[in-house]
């Protein structure tokens, strides 16, 4: 196992995070934007070919966090644009996104089967 490899997507993960906690903690963005800012930011990094060499280079580091799955859309929309031609852009993000949104559906069910609901 690449101890180095690990070492970088830990710290990209991580910084990651650490923006996003910033974010929490010192403005007024809700939860909601921050996760539709990383969302959105990712697929505008990959637009502009920057967050492609960032996944080369840090792995897991920057495709499992939120802006990774921007990256995961835009990378499906520009295949599928590619091979399908402007009707891609409308197929595209959800035919590469779509293991992990059909995963979340999935572990969301389970989740919800298995604990118990209550009230805060």
């Amino acid at each position: 196992m690449d101890v180095w490899m690990l070492a970088k997507a830990f710290a990209v993960g991580g910084l990651l995070c650490v923006v996003g906690q910033l974010l929490i903690d010192y403005t007024q963005f809700t939860p909601a934007r921050i996760l539709v800012g990383y969302v959105t930011a990712g697929v505008g990094l990959t637009a502009v070919g920057l967050y492609e060499p960032l996944v080369k280079w840090a792995g897991c580091g920057a495709t499992v966090p939120l802006s990774g799955f921007g990256y995961t859309l835009a990378k499906g929309v520009q295949e599928a644009v590619a091979t399908d031609g402007i009707a891609g852009a409308l197929t595209g993000g959800l035919t590469g996104t779509a293991g992990g949104i059909a995963a979340a559906i999935f572990f969301g069910l389970l989740c919800a089967l298995v604990a118990r609901s209550g009230s805060k």
